[in-house]
Formats: C-alpha cells, sequence, structure tokens
C-alpha cells in the first residue's frame, strides 16, 4: 500500500526543503504493527531534521508532486555544513498515535491488532507507519490520539534526566528553559518523587506558570539578579547537575559558576585548585545556535557534555526502561500530559505561515499534526 509522508532535503541550490511524497509501504513483517497514523506532534528534535537551524521566518512556498511544499534558504557556511544532506531525502516525525490496522503474525503484534498505540522510531508524519511491536505503547482505552501522540520524546526525556540524576549520584537538579512541555513535565515527576528542582525560565509569566503548578525554585532568566538567585537556590538544594536545552551563549556557564559558588561555601578548607564537588551540565539542545561560551572559573571537578535519549536508554537496562514505559502509560492524561497551542494538517504543515509559527520552537507552542484532518 501506499503513504503520503513528509520529507526533507538539503537541494543544490543553496536551500532545505520539506515535500510531501506518495511512498509504498510493505505490509508487516512477523514482530511489526502497521499504524493508521492519528497524530503526531512536532518536536524540537524533528525540526533539526526538517529545517536544521536555518531561520524559517525565510521560509518561501514552493510546490513538488502535486502537492504544497515549502523551502528555506541556508546561509553559505550552514549550507556547506549540511553538504552530507544534499540530495538526500528524509522522512520526518519522532513520534505518533494511531490505531494498529494490521499485524504480523507473532505473539507480541498480534495482541497490539485493533488497539490504539503511541510509538516511536521515525517517519511518523505520514498517514500510515509500520514499526516493530516492541516500538508502542498501548494506550489505555480512555486516552486519545492526541494524548498519547507525545508518549516517547519528552515523557522519557523527561524521566531519563531523574534516572540520570540517580544513576550518577546527584542530589538534585537544576534544568533550562523550564516552563516548555517537557519542562512542567519534568517538575510535576520531581514533585512526585521529592527530588529538588531549580528551574530557570525568561519571564515572570513563566515564573508564575511554574509555581502556580507547585514548584518551588524558579529563578528567572532575565532579571538583573539572576546570578544571585541561583546560587541562592543551589546553596539550598545542593545541586550538581544540570540539563540546559539552549546550548549555545553564556547558560551553561552561569550555572557551572553558581554551583561552584554553592560548593565552596559547603568547603571546610579554601583549595587554590576550587572545589572537589563534581559539577555537571547535560546540553541537550540548540534553542541558541551560537557557540557554548565557558570561563572556566569554577575549580576542575566539571563537565559539560551531550545528553540524548536513545543513548540513555541502552545505558538504563531492560529493567529501567520498562519500568518508565510503564509509568508513562499510567500517567499520560496527567504526570505526562502534553498540551497543543496549533493543529494542522499534513498539507498545512507545509504552509509557510505554519512553519514560520511552529520554526520559532516557543515556548508554550506546540504543533500537532493530525495527518487526515481537512485543511
Amino acid at each position: 500500500m501506499k503513504t503520503l509522508q513528509l520529507q526533507s532535503c538539503v537541494d543544490d541550490e543553496g536551500y532545505i526543503e520539506c515535500a510531501l511524497f506518495e511512498v509504498e509501504i510493505a505490509d508487516p513483517g512477523a514482530d511489526e504493527v502497521l499504524i493508521e497514523v492519528e497524530a503526531a506532534p512536532i518536536n524540537p528534535s524533528d525540526l533539526g531534521l526538517m529545517f536544521g537551524i536555518a531561520d524559517t521566518d525565510t521560509a518561501e512556498a514552493c510546490e513538488r508532486n502535486g502537492y504544497p511544499a515549502v523551502r528555506v534558504p541556508l546561509p553559505p557556511a550552514l549550507y556547506k555544513a549540511m553538504a552530507a544532506r544534499q540530495g538526500l531525502w528524509l522522512p520526518a516525525g519522532n513520534e505518533g498515535a494511531g490505531k494498529v490496522i494490521a499485524a504480523g503474525e507473532s505473539d507480541g503484534a498480534q495482541a497490539l491488532l485493533g488497539k490504539r498505540v503511541g510509538a516511536f522510531g521515525g517517519e511518523f508524519f505520514a498517514h500510515y507507519r509500520s514499526v516493530p511491536a516492541m516500538q508502542c505503547l498501548p494506550l489505555n482505552d480512555d486516552v486519545s490520539a492526541e494524548e498519547g501522540a507525545s508518549c516517547f520524546v519528552n515523557p522519557m526525556t523527561a524521566l531519563g534526566f531523574v534516572e540520570t540524576a540517580k544513576l550518577e549520584g546527584h542530589k538534585a537538579i537544576v534544568h533550562a528553559a523550564a516552563a516548555s512541555n517537557l519542562g512542567q513535565m519534568l517538575n510535576r515527576i520531581c514533585l512526585e518523587d521529592g527530588i529538588p528542582l531549580v528551574n530557570i525560565v525568561r519571564s515572570d509569566e513563566q515564573v508564575a506558570l511554574l509555581k502556580h503548578q507547585g514548584a518551588d525554585m524558579v529563578v528567572n532568566a532575565s532579571d538583573t539578579d539572576f546570578s544571585a538567585q541561583l546560587r541562592a537556590a543551589l546553596e539550598s538544594t545542593g545541586a550538581t547537575v544540570a540539563f540546559d536545552p539552549i546550548g549555545g551563549g553564556p547558560l551553561s556557564n552561569s550555572i557551572l559558576s553558581a554551583m561552584e559558588a554553592a560548593a565552596q561555601k559547603r568547603m571546610p578548607v579554601w583549595s587554590r585548585y576550587g572545589s572537589e564537588e563534581f559539577k555537571q551540565v547535560y546540553i541537550y539542545g540548540m534553542l541558541d545556535p551560537s557557540p557554548t561560551t565557558l570561563t572556566r572559573g569554577y575549580g576542575f571537578a566539571w563537565s559539560v557534555g551531550g545528553w540524548l535519549l536513545t543513548p540513555f536508554l541502552q545505558r538504563a537496562g531492560l529493567e529501567r526502561l520498562g519500568a518508565m514505559r510503564h509509568r508513562v502509560q499510567q500517567g499520560l492524561k496527567s504526570t505526562f500530559a502534553s498540551h497543543y497551542s496549533h493543529r494542522t494538517s499534513l498539507e498545512g504543515a507545509l504552509a509557510v505561515e505554519a512553519v514560520k509559527l511552529y520554526g520559532k520552537k516557543a515556548t508554550a507552542q506546540k504543533t500537532l499534526i493530525e495527518p487526515r484532518a481537512a485543511l
């Protein structure tokens, strides 16, 4: 059978283009299921595949295969950096939800036939998607496709942060851009688990949002006394691990500096080498594509590294992964609920105005694709 699928490609004229293709989809194998996709969220990781770090405000309408398409010009340096993608059409959509309409002969696949599931594995910006049964999360009967569409990326990432902190022996967490869907989810998890969390946001409105949801420590990076607020929060919680989706600029540096200042207050004896208390910042996004600025004024016991969900899950092991999946399954209407500001069809997702809207990656703005919705 055929499915309509959204794909992205860097062309030879200096553009990155997103377009729709009719592609053949094979019958599911023994351990696979065929899902009729009902809903799929546009996550920042999806935007990375669709448009890279190009400025979506410069998007232009075009057409391909008889369907609307959109392309964005790439600055010369970015075009050069993406040379490996030239001419390579890649399907987009990390996760989604829908009904299983066909299944392979294995017991695991057959058990999902006729059920609504959430799933991951890419290529979900489409009418249909065939995936291994093990990549599916059966949704409870009272969970809609919209509620189950974001059952993997944000929930497992938020849980992954908590599990990473536990595995590495940290007793409290710092999270930046904390008013996002993911940030609100992490706040709920930490409240449930009794883990101190320092939330970094960018406006008074975002402070109020998280405080209303029970957050204890919320600091505003736009305040003139942000550094003092952050130091006080870290002294209070003893947080030594942070997760930063912004990436570029000085924020990771500010967090490490505040961690060091808090650690030095706990030192029994001063040392010219700084605190021996290890401080870790994980960068897991590129909301700011500029270079990460580090001044290294925080001793020698520190690290800045990248954090990605898939490598963490491989590290976590099957038992921990199973417990995380079960927790998400039971909490999709509460702890792991996602909220969408906009909805669009598959074709509508490639309208210029839609691209400019979801391409901003703004807090409290998240778009859901409903592939078969009317234009």
